[in-house]
C-alpha cells in the first residue's frame, strides 16, 4: 500500500510511505510496543488529517525517517516501526486568530467509531523530539498528544455533554534528537476532557487525572462512553517540529 496524507506547507514534505505503521515482530524492535494483529485498524486507509480540528497550515505528513540527528548511529536513530513515521510541524504565531498558534489532528474518523472508551487498556506512542523543541516550549509541556473525540455519556445529573475530547498530555521525552522508547499513556502523563465534561468529573485541563482515574470517573453507572475518533494532535500552544511513530490503541499499532 502506498499512501499519501498531509496538510502540507510545502509539497516536498508530503513524502509517500509504504505504510503508516508496519506491523512487525516485537522482538525486532527492543523497547517498542508489542506488535500484534490489529484487525486492520493500523493499516487502514482511513488515517489522515482531521480537517475539522486543524487550524492554520501545519504539517502532518507521512515521511521517511527521521533517522536521528547527526552522529546518532545506534538503533535509537531509526523509526521504531519500519522506515518512516508521522512528521508534525506546527507554528506558535502564524494565524490571525486568538491564540495565534496552529493546531493539527491526524487520526481516524471511521475504524474506532462506536468503540467503548472503558475498554481502552493499551495506549501510547514513540516520539522524536529535538533539543530545539525543548527550547520552544519546555521539556515537560511541549509534546504531541493522543486525542480521542468521545461521547462521554455522563449521567445527566452530572453533565449533558455528548461531545468531548479526551486528551493525553505525555511526560517529557527522556531523550532528544533520537527516538524515545514507548511512552505508555495508561501509566504516565495526565489525561483531561475538553468542554463541560472535564469540570463535571474533575478531569479538566486545570484539574487533570491519570488514566485509571479518568476511566473510573467516566464509568458512572449510566450509558457507556463511546469513541468517535482517535489520533495524534499538537497545538494550540508552542512551536513543535518532530515525529511520532507506533501509535498504539489496544491491538491496533
Amino acid at each position: 500500500m502506498r499512501t499519501r496524507f498531509g496538510a502540507n506547507r510545502r509539497s516536498a514534505l508530503g513524502v509517500t510511505l509504504t505504510a503508516l505503521v508496519a506491523i512487525v515482530a516485537a522482538s525486532a524492535v527492543p523497547g517498542a510496543a508489542s506488535a500484534v494483529p490489529d484487525g486492520g485498524h493500523g493499516r487502514s486507509d482511513h488515517w489522515g488529517v482531521i480537517t475539522r480540528n486543524t487550524i492554520g497550515s501545519p504539517v502532518a505528513a507521512l515521511r521517511n525517517g527521521p533517522f536521528g540527528s547527526f552522529g546518532v548511529q545506534d538503533q535509537s536513530g531509526r523509526p521504531p516501526f519500519g522506515h518512516g513515521s508521522l512528521g508534525i510541524e506546527v507554528a506558535d504565531n502564524s494565524t490571525s486568530l486568538s491564540p495565534p498558534s496552529e493546531a493539527v489532528h491526524f487520526g481516524n474518523e471511521v475504524d474506532f467509531y462506536g468503540d467503548p472508551v472503558l475498554k481502552l487498556h493499551q495506549v501510547g506512542f514513540h516520539v522524536f523530539r529535538t533539543g530545539e523543541n525543548v527550547g520552544y516550549g519546555g521539556a515537560s509541556v511541549n509534546m504531541p498528544n493522543i486525542r480521542f473525540e468521545i461521547n462521554p455519556n455522563l449521567n445527566p445529573a452530572t453533565s449533558t455533554a455528548t461531545y468531548s475530547s479526551m486528551v493525553w498530555n505525555p511526560p517529557a521525552s527522556p531523550v532528544t534528537n533520537r527516538w524515545s522508547g514507548y511512552l505508555d499513556a495508561t501509566t504516565t502523563g495526565t489525561w483531561w476532557l475538553t468542554g463541560s465534561a472535564g469540570p463535571a468529573i474533575h478531569c479538566a485541563l486545570a484539574d487533570n487525572c491519570d488514566f485509571q482515574t479518568l476511566l473510573s470517573r467516566l464509568d458512572d453507572g449510566g450509558a457507556e462512553p463511546v469513541i468517535y475518533t482517535a489520533g495524534v494532535s499538537k497545538g494550540r500552544d508552542f512551536m513543535w517540529i518532530g515525529a511520532v511513530d507506533g501509535l498504539r490503541i489496544n491491538r491496533a499499532v
